[in-house]
């Protein structure tokens, strides 16, 4: 196991376990990010309309409790 990898692990020990879901989230997607996205690139456009099959209603709770969840994750 790296230095790295350890001090990661160090550190997640030490989260509160009512915290630990909102880090497992943040670890799991990046990670899937990486398997789904190549390293380099920068094109976001593949993204455009990525939500417009959902109806105005399905958007706003979307994006409510993503702001929710943006700012829970940055509390101190």
């Amino acid at each position: 196991m790296t230095i790295l990898r350890e001090q990661l692990i160090e550190e997640i020990q030490q989260i509160p376990d009512e915290r630990l879901p909102e880090i497992f989230d943040l670890i799991h997607f990046f990670r899937l990010g990486l398997d789904n996205v190549p390293a380099k690139s920068t094109d976001i456009s593949k993204f455009a309309g990525a939500w417009s099959d959902m109806s105005d209603t399905q958007f706003a709770a979307y994006e409510t409790e993503w702001q929710r969840r943006r700012q829970q994750a940055f509390v101190r």
